[in-house]
């Protein structure tokens, strides 16, 4: 990505700080973002419900490896963190910030695995 963020959104945005706190980015594939869409996406690609693990691998793989090489870049190590309702990600950074000082550059990466409820793959026997 050769372009700010700022710029690259600028008629949706209302204003800017002089550096950011945290970005987190979120977004939504419309025709997979419930469970019958991903379903029908994975069907026009000849690819069973239950291999989607497989056919994602590639795409988290590409996405790990990307967050490895800005850590080792900025010298930093990923923290994995278990999702437990205690652990706030604020305090996490703050314990960080206060170890290595205050500098505008990038500052922890945090590594969360979250169960996805919303769609549970299953064979019918009936129909196959």
């Amino acid at each position: 990505m050769t372009q700010m963020l700022t710029g690259r959104y600028r008629d949706r945005l209302a204003g800017a700080l002089s550096c950011y706190d945290r970005i987190v980015i979120t977004g939504t594939l419309p025709g997979a973002c419930y469970a019958g869409g991903l379903t029908s996406y994975l069907y026009s690609r000849g690819i069973c419900i239950f291999d989607y693990a497989r056919f994602a691998e590639p795409l988290r793989e590409r996405i790990r490896t990307r967050a490895q090489e800005a850590c080792a870049n900025a010298g930093i190590k990923i923290e994995h963190i278990n999702n437990e309702p205690h652990i706030r990600m604020k305090k996490v950074v703050a314990k960080v910030l206060v170890r290595r000082g205050d500098r505008v550059e990038l500052v922890h990466v945090i590594s969360a695995m979250e169960a996805c409820e919303s769609y549970r793959p299953w064979h019918n026997k009936g129909h196959g």
